[in-house]
């Protein structure tokens, strides 16, 4: 079961509406759903919300944005887990992904760190990589030269509102992820929107025979 959600980004109103904030976005959503403010606090080096009595959860869970900038997102998760004796796979990183387009995401447990330098950063802090991951799709500027711009830039209108739909989608697995129903949350989040039925043909109306 998760018990630390942290959503991985860049503190500064430069970078608010940046892709790379996409972790952010996800957490300040579920912040206000669960109606609880998040506060600064210097032993974890950023913005922490304990909420005791989140739907799902048999104890607190924690919500937390580090401050410490991407490349050290580590060192604020790591501070907090231990404190508080969360295990890796207790942890659910946030994330902008550029290997899926904006509209899609993905949920799975451990695995690389595609390059992204927050994931790089709690896997080293941690001492392990065996935590969950939402992949929020930014998608890709097409060139790796093109990467460390493009994430730090405000995403279209059309593709913000992309994210934010998928953001809204995966709210409906928190539950299941904070009671331990992982396969549940899993197949959750993938299940793909219902096809819309073909429309029936129409009724051919029968002219009556001539007498």
């Amino acid at each position: 079961m998760i018990k630390l959600m942290v959503g991985l980004g860049n503190p500064g109103a430069e970078y608010e509406d940046t892709r790379h904030n996409a972790g952010f976005w996800w957490i300040d959503g579920l912040a206000r759903g669960l109606k609880v403010s998040l506060a600064p606090d210097k032993a974890y080096h950023g913005l922490v919300a304990r909420v005791n009595q989140a739907p799902g959860a048999s104890g607190p869970i924690w919500l937390l944005q580090p401050m410490t900038y991407m490349n050290l997102s580590g060192k604020s998760v790591a501070a907090l887990a231990r404190f508080f004796k969360i295990a890796p796979e207790e942890i659910l990183a946030i994330h902008d992904e550029l290997d899926l387009p904006p509209g899609e995401m993905k949920f799975k447990k451990g695995g690389g760190n595609g390059g992204h330098n927050g994931l790089k950063d709690m896997q080293a802090q941690l001492g392990s990589g065996d935590f969950w991951r939402l992949r929020l799709g930014i998608g890709h500027p097409g060139h790796k030269d093109e990467v460390a711009g493009y994430v730090l830039r405000r995403p279209p209108l059309a593709e913000r509102q992309a994210v934010e739909d998928c953001i809204e989608k995966s709210y409906g697995a928190v539950e299941l992820m904070l009671r331990g129903d992982m396969d549940k949350a899993l197949a959750k989040i993938h299940a793909k929107p219902p096809r819309p039925k073909p429309p029936k043909p129409a009724a051919i109306e029968q002219t009556p025979p001539s007498s």
